[in-house]
C-alpha cells in the first residue's frame, strides 16, 4: 500500500541553497533545505545520537553532514551515504501555486 499524507502549508522559503531552517509543521520540528534549486525535508534530529541537524550543513555533494559524529545522509532520501547504516527520516515537499506544502505521513490509530 502507498504511504498517504496529510499535507501543511508552510512559510515562504527564502533560504539560499544548502541553508537550513527549522519549521513548525503540524507541531513538528522539521528541517528544510534548498539543493541544486529544489527543496527537501528531513528529520530534526540524528537517528544516531540525536544531533540537531540544522546545527550541521549540507555537503556539495546533497549531504547533510551531522554536527556531533559527522555521519552523512541524502537529502533527497536520507540514505545514510557515510556507511554507518542509519537512516535520516525525510518529507515529502510539494511547490504549489499557493505555496510550499510538506507531507506528514497519515497513521492510524494510536500511530500504528
Amino acid at each position: 500500500m502507498a504511504k498517504q499524507y496529510n499535507w501543511h502549508r508552510v512559510e515562504d522559503l527564502p533560504m539560499t541553497n544548502q541553508e537550513i531552517t527549522v519549521l513548525d509543521v503540524h507541531g513538528k520540528k522539521i528541517c528544510c533545505t534548498r539543493y541544486e534549486g529544489s527543496l527537501y525535508a528531513f528529520a530534526y534530529k540524528c537517528p544516531h545520537a540525536s544531533g540537531i541537524m540544522a546545527d550541521g550543513f549540507i555537503d556539495d555533494s546533497g549531504n547533510v553532514v551531522c554536527p556531533l559524529h559527522r555521519y552523512r545522509f541524502n537529502v533527497k532520501n536520507g540514505y545514510n551515504s557515510s556507511g554507518e547504516g542509519f537512516y535520516l527520516k525525510t518529507y515529502p515537499v510539494e511547490q504549489r501555486e499557493d505555496g510550499v506544502y510538506i507531507g506528514l505521513e497519515k497513521t492510524g490509530l494510536f500511530g500504528w
